[in-house]
């Protein structure tokens, strides 16, 4: 019987629990997340290609996994796409897809760096989320971000029910370091009735 991680997907401590976690689940993610409809990637590529100005600069995939949001980014039009993830084992079937200009293995205790206007955008999706990466996380991309900058970014039901990712965003637009320019709430994993807030905020 083939072992469903997404029963304990929300249950790990993040750090080096979280990498073996997902290195792991490596091998059977695409099928296990396709079973259930995951449809955020695919959300999040079509919000950052309705306010990009140009598809053709870099964009960063954040906590890109298997690839799945690599994918719908160049379905969406973006040429040029690298993608961070801490887990080795979904970087390698990253790889394969032939979508991304780079991959790199990022620590996960490590704070997110990149040299400034080295990415028109930031894409995370699925990886802002307790366990997962932090409200600071925010911070750290926006640090590298040029002004003008976009990171889109989803919050599934779980987080917004932790409230800690929200509240600092809010935090942000409120002190006009960002400015919401996208959000929509849809589907997330239908097939266990979970949905997720989207959202591309602008650095000013």
């Amino acid at each position: 019987m083939t072992r469903k991680f997404l029963d304990n997907a929300y249950g790990h401590e993040g750090g080096e629990d979280a990498r073996r976690f997902y290195d792991d689940w490596a091998k059977t993610y695409n099928d296990e997340i396709a079973e259930n409809g995951y449809a955020t990637p695919a959300r999040c590529a079509a919000a950052l290609a309705s306010l990009a100005q140009d598809r053709e600069k870099a964009i960063l995939d954040l906590g890109c996994g298997t690839g799945l949001s690599g994918l719908a980014l160049s379905k969406a039009g973006f040429t040029t796409i690298d993608g961070w993830d801490p887990s080795s084992e979904m970087l390698r079937r990253a790889e394969k897809l032939h979508v991304y200009r780079v991959l790199r293995h990022i620590e996960p205790e490590k704070p997110l760096a990149a040299p400034i206007n080295a990415y028109a955008a930031v894409n995370a999706a699925g990886v802002l989320s307790p366990g997962l990466a932090p409200p600071a996380a925010l911070d750290q991309i926006l640090a590298f971000l040029p002004v003008g900058g976009l990171i889109c970014f989803s919050l599934n039901d779980h987080a917004i029910e932790d409230g800690a990712h929200l509240s600092h965003m809010n935090q942000l637009v409120e002190k006009g370091i960002v400015a919401k320019r996208f959000e929509e709430y849809g589907d997330h994993l239908p097939g266990r009735e979970m949905k997720s807030w989207v959202y591309v905020l602008e650095k000013l």
